[in-house]
């Protein structure tokens, strides 16, 4: 299966689904990460832009994911890009990749950059001009439960993920620069304890959980 993970930002692809992506990838599945945003000077330094480099060709290595595709819109900024462009990159990525299967952010979180690529995956991914055959849309801590006054996320779909628990851990231990100490939900034991919540909902010890937004069989 070709599986293709859209990710506003790097590291949102360890939060809302590093376990999934570690289960398909040992499963012999193709996964591709595209990145949608990046840091920029003068609001990032150079030593931070070139150490999140490092850190996300670090984390997909441990992750196996094949292939990074950047896009290179300015983080945190995505709301000065015309849609129409971000759509059109994304439908590129799409068609070189032709996926099966598509993972997106939430419609709800907080961040407005994560609101603007489900919108434009949606976009990409429609049935008359892609491969997709299924777009799950996961969570990302900090931003999703944040955002449960724009849109609740309602998960149907859940991913065993009880013997890829150490590697979506070690996968965002990587990311020094975003990586906080609990009680911050962006932290190992809050990663932990979504995964070990997500797990009870469905009888496995940890677990990640997604939303359908489409299926076709």
């Amino acid at each position: 299966m070709n599986i293709l993970v859209i990710a506003p930002h790097a590291d949102d692809e360890v939060l809302g689904c590093g376990g999934t992506i570690g289960r398909f990838s040992s499963e012999g599945n193709r996964v591709t990460l595209c990145i949608v945003t990046k840091p920029y000077p003068p609001d990032w330094s150079s030593n931070y832009i070139k150490k999140k480099n490092v850190e996300i060709e670090k984390s997909n290595e441990k992750l196996g994911i094949k292939r990074t595709i950047s896009l290179g819109f300015p983080t945190v900024k995505l709301d000065t890009v015309p849609q129409k462009e971000i759509n059109n990159a994304l439908a590129i990525a799409i068609e070189e990749e032709k996926p099966d299967l598509v993972f997106i952010p939430h419609n709800g979180d907080l961040n407005k950059d994560h609101r603007i690529v489900h919108e434009a995956a949606l976009v990409a991914t429609r049935p008359v001009c892609s491969s997709v055959k299924k777009i799950l849309a996961y969570e990302i801590l900090s931003e999703t439960e944040w955002g449960y006054s724009i849109a609740q996320f309602q998960p149907g779909v859940y991913v065993d993920i009880s013997g890829f628990i150490e590697i979506k851990k070690d996968a965002m231990e990587f990311f020094e620069t975003e990586l906080r100490e609990a009680p911050h939900p962006r932290s190992i034991d809050l990663i932990t304890a979504l995964a070990m919540k997500r797990g009870s909902e469905i009888g496995v010890h940890y677990a990640e959980a997604f939303m359908l937004i489409r299926e076709i069989i």
